[in-house]
């Protein structure tokens, strides 16, 4: 089953939108709650980083979110049409740092790759796509 949601705004007031679309998804492919939640957590992460940090002044991007189930993963991607950044080029930070001696930024991104199983970026025509796939247990 493929669900899409198209032409969201990137703003912020969108997201309980974009999670009450991930939730109906979830209901109708039979996952569990934590599934989903994980799904939410992630959802959240990209989308939030989009709102922040993908727009140039006076625009605002416009996001799509699609969702699938296959028989043992569901894949979900998240598409921008702001301008192009690769959030996987970022190096990993340093977790074993001190508070104190720890850039600021990059952990939600270290948190979607150590959650979902693949986690791919390409930019397809003007479009920014992050392809995120999760195994779903027995």
């Amino acid at each position: 089953m493929t669900a899409r949601r198209t032409a969201v705004p990137a703003d912020a007031a969108q997201l309980t939108v974009l999670n009450q679309f991930l939730r109906e998804f979830g209901s109708a492919v039979a996952l569990d709650a934590a599934q989903v939640g994980t799904f939410e957590l992630v959802l959240e992460e990209i989308f939030m980083n989009i709102v922040m940090h993908g727009s140039q002044p006076g625009s605002t991007p416009v996001v799509e979110v699609s969702l699938q189930r296959a028989v043992e993963s569901v894949t979900m991607i998240v598409e921008d049409d702001g301008p192009q950044f690769d959030p996987l080029s970022l190096p990993p930070p340093d977790v074993t740092a001190s508070l104190a001696d720890r850039r600021v930024g990059g952990l939600g991104v270290f948190l979607v790759r150590n959650m979902m199983d693949t986690v791919t970026y390409a930019r397809i025509a003007g479009r920014n796509q992050l392809r995120m796939s999760k195994r779903l247990g027995p």
